[in-house]
């Protein structure tokens, strides 16, 4: 399980990225295997740290997982990658906010879309787009999920679910601006949520059990 954390900036570059990951175990195995566990590419890791059947000094020699595993289910190890790995942000975002500085209307336009996802699809998919103070209320069109608007908070939710392609997700329309805002400096972050099954984003592979 790879929990991926990364700003990235509005021309799609990575700003900084880091993953916090976790092997999870079920063992059903009966007696007292002795188990080893080797990756393809154990140099990834910037931290580790393990359940403690791991016997650490062959980690620290050889760069393996060597270990009596307890029943059932265990967390085996979790392992951190600072952002100087480089770590594929599996989604884009197109957006656009143009806002006029004397009218009363503004136009929002984002699309959302997969991207080096290895054949997997996007899940789960939510944004969260902060939006600028003199946004009173928004009139939108999206063509998958739901949107709702907090007038108080300023925040736009647009649950979205599962990308489906070649249909890209976009939400578009109207924004009412309050009369007289300094619209200048708006220029709202999205927070992006999504999960991708069976997809380990640094590309760390075991090699063999």
């Amino acid at each position: 399980v790879e929990e991926v954390d990364a700003i990235v900036d509005k021309s799609g570059a990575t700003v900084s990225a880091e993953i916090q990951g976790y092997v999870d175990c079920c063992i059903k195995l009966s007696g007292m295997p002795d188990l080893t566990l080797t990756f393809v590419n154990p140099r990834l890791f910037d931290d580790v740290s393990f359940h403690p059947c791991v016997r650490f000094k062959r980690w620290e020699s050889e760069r393996l997982l060597s270990f009596i595993p307890p029943d059932g289910n265990f967390r085996l190890m979790s392992y951190h990658i600072g952002s100087q790995s480089v770590v594929a942000i599996p989604i884009y975002v197109r957006h656009n906010l143009s806002l006029r500085t004397n009218g009363d209307q503004g136009r929002l336009d984002v699309t959302v879309g997969p991207k080096q996802t290895m054949g997997r699809t996007l899940e789960n998919v939510a944004l969260e787009i902060c939006m600028p103070k003199c946004i009173l209320n928004c009139s939108l069109t999206a063509n998958q999920g739901k949107y709702s608007y907090d007038p108080v908070s300023k925040v736009l939710l647009w649950d979205i679910g599962r990308i489906e392609l070649p249909k890209l997700p976009n939400i578009k329309g109207t924004v009412s601006v309050s009369a007289g805002a300094e619209t200048s400096g708006a220029n709202p972050s999205v927070n992006v949520h999504f999960t991708i099954p069976q997809l380990a984003v640094s590309g760390l592979r075991v090699s063999r059990l």
